[in-house]
């Protein structure tokens, strides 16, 4: 089964994300998913501004929004599933659908291993023309923040699989390739844990995504 990536975009200052953030949560527990939070920078004149937001995320988006698709536009909480299709992140039935619609949909064999010196070496096999960016994603597992102003001003909220940084280390044309991830990108401040997107342009979709 083909694993799938959900990317859910958030903020501490929306009211409506607590719940979409505790979903993350639960299906990131889940095998074949690859659950990504992404923290937006739009809200924080709101009264607080978000301590793990991206200008990064809002940028890409952004890009998915002006791609068009199902659930396209720019709002929190949304989840984008395999960078195709989207839904409001707290929508558990919906956003299920979307998942095993994924999951049934052909996709490549994607393995990895550790090298010697703790970076990563990535084979890739499946015969399709494509054009995709060779992305390792560093997470941060579990981050608990206490709002302390806002619209969930007084609350704490816990954050499941955040971005901290994203690097790119190759292009995948389709077929079989392998790629180095160095060292250096397995080493990233406060990350403990990662995982590899291979994105078919700015805001396109995922071909493929797995941890490592």
């Amino acid at each position: 089964m083909t694993p799938v990536a959900v990317e859910l975009f958030t903020s501490q200052g929306c009211s409506s994300c607590p719940p979409a953030d505790a979903l993350i949560e639960r299906l990131a527990k889940e095998p074949n998913i690859v659950a990504i939070t992404r923290p937006v920078t739009y809200w924080d004149s709101l009264g607080w501004k978000d301590t793990l937001a991206r200008e990064a995320n809002t940028i890409l988006q952004r890009s998915y929004a002006a791609r068009g698709g199902e659930g396209s536009g720019v709002y929190t909480p949304q989840a984008m599933v395999q960078g195709r299709m989207a839904a409001v992140g707290s929508s558990e039935g919906k956003l299920r659908r979307l998942i095993e619609v994924e999951k049934q949909r052909p996709g490549p064999t994607v393995s990895a291993r550790a090298t010697a010196d703790g970076g990563r070496t990535i084979m890739i096999d499946q015969r399709v023309s494509t054009n995709a960016s060779v992305i390792v994603v560093a997470l941060k597992s579990s981050a608990i923040v206490r709002i302390g102003a806002g619209e969930n001003g007084g609350r704490a909220v816990r954050y499941t699989n955040v971005v901290l940084a994203e690097n790119d280390v190759g292009r995948w044309f389709g077929g079989n390739a392998t790629f180095t991830v160095p060292a250096r990108l397995m080493k990233q401040s406060g990350a403990d844990r990662y995982a590899l997107l291979f994105r078919e342009g700015p805001g396109g979709r995922i071909a493929a995504a797995r941890y490592i």
